[in-house]
């Protein structure tokens, strides 16, 4: 049983380890933590194409209303596989706007 094992098991021990399995353990914890957060942005960087009907829903706005600011160009519309779409890029930094980073 590794040390990743002993952890998950959530019981109480008492244990002595050797410098070397605990700088092995550590530098096996941020390289699973590296991956873990890569997959996260590359996810996050990833551009989808939602309809307007899904747009409405996430900014809890009526479709009419997105109508409205395409036309005033505040969120714009592309045309995509025959229809309307929004860049997902652009809903969330709508939607993060006046949020301090």
């Amino acid at each position: 049983m590794n040390l990743d094992e002993i952890i998950k098991t959530g019981v109480t021990i008492n244990l002595t380890v050797n410098s070397e399995d605990l700088f092995a353990w550590g530098k096996n914890l941020i390289a699973e933590s590296k991956k873990e957060l890569e997959q996260i942005v590359i996810e996050d960087k990833a551009e989808t194409y939602p309809t307007p009907k899904q747009v409405s829903e996430i900014l809890n706005v009526n479709l009419s209303t997105l109508w409205r600011w395409d036309r005033k160009g505040y969120l714009k519309t592309i045309e995509f596989g025959g229809g309307r779409r929004y860049l997902m890029s652009e809903v969330k930094a709508l939607l993060n706007r006046g949020r301090a980073k």
